[in-house]
């Protein structure tokens, strides 16, 4: 797969990883940063930017769902990031890369009506946070 074909799968695994789909990026990520080296900033800023969209996709689930029924019917018995979200508010949504609990998180978020500027915010900064890790550990 040449450089452009990589970052392509790399952004289309990250957004789907954040979705309500399940999946993980973490692999395209390393997979890519083995292969291009070089690449380090791009899959980088790519990886981020895809999760973060697949982040707001949840929360713009949340902010369509009219109740609380239909919310709670959407994150299942997840209920512990509805009562975070409520408690935290937006810095909550730094721990959106969480496993199930970070869609949760994001849902919660557009159901609550948490400002879209925050929460895309703290959603990229966690992601990115958690990219870099990984992406650090590599190389």
């Amino acid at each position: 797969m040449d450089e452009q074909s990589s970052l392509l799968a790399l952004f289309t695994s990250s957004f789907l990883a954040a979705t309500l789909l399940p999946g993980g990026s973490e692999a395209v990520l390393v997979s890519v940063l083995m292969a291009y080296p070089e690449l380090y900033s791009s899959a980088l800023s790519v990886a981020t930017l895809g999760n973060t969209l697949g982040g707001m996709s949840s929360y713009v689930i949340g902010r369509l769902l009219p109740d609380e029924e239909a919310m709670r019917s959407k994150i299942g018995n997840k209920t512990r990031g509805l009562e975070w979200t409520r408690r935290y508010g937006a810095p909550i949504l730094f721990l959106s890369w969480l496993p199930l609990i970070g869609d949760v998180l994001c849902v919660a978020a557009g159901w609550l009506r948490i400002h879209w500027l925050w929460a895309v915010i703290f959603i990229a900064v966690g992601k990115f946070a958690r990219y870099w890790v990984i992406a650090s550990v590599i190389g």
